[in-house]
This record gives C-alpha cells, sequence and structure tokens, in this order.
C-alpha cells in the first residue's frame, strides 16, 4: 500500500524508487510502489470513488508544507514497505520503517491539523464519515517465520492484541469505518517457493495467515459490538489470493517473480535482474508482491465481492457508504 513513503526514510533499505519498479506507471517513473505499476491502495480508491490515485504520503506532504493543510482534507496516506504491526518489525532488516504506531502518531497530527481547519464539529464529522483502509502484518508474520522466538498460538495472540491497541487508538482519535485486509498465503509467494523443496508452498507460513485471519475476524466483531459506531469490513486475503493460485484464469505464471534476480536470496528487483516479458501474465511482480493485473483484480473484489468466503460483514463499497 506505500505509494512513495520510503522514499523520505535515508535509512531505508526497503525502496521501489529505482528500475524496474514503475515499468508500466505513466512515463515509467519509480514512484515507491512496489509494483510495475498501480498498486491495490490506488485501484481501491478509484473503484470508491472521487480519486485517480491514492493520497499523496503523509512525509510527501509534512515536505511540502505549502499543500499540506489543502491535501490532507482530501486523504493522507501512512503506508511505508517493510513495516509491522510491532514497532520494532524489519528494522534490522530494511533499517528505517514508519511502523503502525507511527502511522497512528502521524494520523494524530493530521487529526489536529484537520479539526484546526474545519473547526472541531465539522473535523470531527469528516473524520467519523471517512474510511481507514489497512494491509499489514505480513511482515510480522516473515519475520516470526525466520525467528521463531514462541509458539505459533502465542504470535498469533499477540498480533492480534498489538492491532486491537492502534485500532483503538484510530477510534479514539474518531475513526469509524475501518477496511481490514487480512494476511495473503505468504507460503505461496516466489522467496517462501524458493526455500521449500520442489517449490511448493509453505504450510507454516500458510497455516499461520489462516489463524491470523480467523484472530482479527474475532477482534473486529468484539470491537463492533463494544465501541460506539465501529463499523468495518474484513478481507480474507487469504481466499482470495489462492482462489486465483488454484484457478488462474487470466495467469499463465502464479509461482514466480515477474522481476527478480534468481542467483540472489530475496530476489531483488532492480536494474540488472531478469524481467518477464509480458506483465500481465504473472501473479507476482517481485519476490513478495503482485502485479499491477493482480492488484486490480484483488481490489475488486475488495470493493464490491458480495461472497462471504471473500468479504465479511460487508464489502469496502458498502462500508464507504455505511
Amino acid at each position: 500500500m506505500d505509494v512513495g513513503t520510503n522514499n523520505h526514510l535515508e535509512d531505508c533499505k526497503a525502496r521501489a524508487d529505482h528500475q524496474y519498479y514503475g515499468i508500466d506507471y505513466q512515463g515509467s517513473q519509480a514512484t515507491g510502489r512496489f509494483s510495475n505499476g498501480f498498486s491495490t491502495a490506488d485501484t481501491i480508491v478509484q473503484l470508491l470513488g472521487g480519486y485517480d490515485l491514492s493520497p499523496l504520503p503523509y512525509l510527501a506532504l509534512v515536505e511540502d508544507g505549502s499543500n499540506f493543510t489543502r491535501e490532507i482534507l482530501h486523504g493522507v496516506n501512512f503506508a511505508s514497505g517493510g513495516a509491522g504491526l510491532a514497532k520494532a518489525i524489519d528494522q534490522a532488516f530494511y533499517g528505517k520503517v514508519v511502523s503502525m504506531e507511527e502511522q497512528v502518531q502521524q494520523f494524530a497530527t493530521v487529526r489536529g491539523n484537520i479539526t484546526a481547519l474545519l473547526g472541531g464539529t465539522k473535523g470531527d464529522h469528516l473524520l467519523r464519515k471517512s474510511m481507514y483502509i489497512f494491509s499489514i502484518g505480513s511482515n510480522d508474520l516473515m519475520t516470526y517465520i525466520f525467528t521463531r522466538p514462541m509458539t505459533p498460538e502465542q504470535f498469533v495472540i499477540n498480533l492480534t492484541d498489538t492491532y486491537a491497541i492502534h485500532l483503538k487508538n484510530l477510534y479514539s482519535l474518531g475513526a469509524r469505518k475501518f477496511g481490514i485486509i487480512s494476511l495473503p498465503p505468504l507460503g505461496c509467494c516466489p522467496l517462501a517457493r524458493a526455500s521449500t523443496h520442489g517449490g511448493v508452498c509453505d504450510d507454516d507460513s500458510n497455516n499461520l495467515a489462516r489463524a491470523c485471519h480467523v484472530s482479527f475476524d474475532n477482534l473486529l466483531k468484539n470491537l463492533s459490538s463494544t465501541l460506539k459506531g465501529f463499523k468495518y469490513s474484513l478481507a480474507n486475503t487469504y481466499n482470495i489470493t489462492m482462489n486465483v493460485i488454484n484457478n488462474p484464469s487470466g495467469f499463465k505464471n502464479i509461482t514466480s517473480a515477474c522481476c527478480a534476480d534468481p542467483k540472489i536470496l530475496g530476489m531483488p528487483c532492480q536494474k540488472g535482474a531478469q524481467l518477464c516479458n509480458i506483465r500481465n501474465d504473472y501473479l507476482f511482480w517481485d519476490a513478495f508482491h503482485p502485479t499491477q493485473k493482480a492488484s486490480v483484480l484483488a481490489a475488486n473484489v475488495l470493493v464490491t465481492s458480495q461472497d462471504p468466503d471473500f468479504m465479511s460483514p460487508i464489502n469496502f463499497g458498502s462500508l464507504r457508504n455505511a
């Protein structure tokens, strides 16, 4: 969901501001999106209406102070590639990233500015009617798989408890509509397949992703019953992705990365890497992230699907209008 936050972090190694990222974006521009073109965030807001692209990153608005007060009323993107629900996630691998905790603090700053611009009543109304979209937790899971400091059951409990803290903090700041994208089958991403015998999906990662979805579902049901006005839509990203993997209509390759260097651990997508000829044939763009085509398909499910196996209790489109 990062559309350029990490471009503004000097000590961050999780960056997509170089070739071949953005090769299918307008002008073949590497914007910081971990994609060959648009991200899922872009397509979601396009489908919801009123946006051509995801709002600008918070850090971009801060650096260009002249547009800050005007742009925040249109929305802000806080996402940071490599970030986790837990504060320390991936800083050992990628250096500086903006954790969920810090993103909430950034939102508190935006909230203060909105209140100052519109006044308390109008500002609170805007915040209540706005929609907040989350896609986080995958880096926490990947870090756990590599380190395993606790039992899988305790990991799921800890991750869910941490998510609860952040969501409650956002609620206290005025957020009411929560669009949650749960964890995908990370065991089927190209990097995970590269570590298994025969290139099959890694069951440990996938089982954890499924367990996290069940736990997130229970959390959101509890919050909606205890916090007045709390509304949510939960995407079963595991089922959505596995449906494509098991029925790859429109994709000719659902196992490999379109852009990767197979000789290097982690298979980075960068200048000199192997680049597939037809990006739309591939489910995965790099070792972790989907292609633009896959992101567009996923966003359409998130916004419009009525299938309870994919979206519950409502889809993002219905949440936007709730």
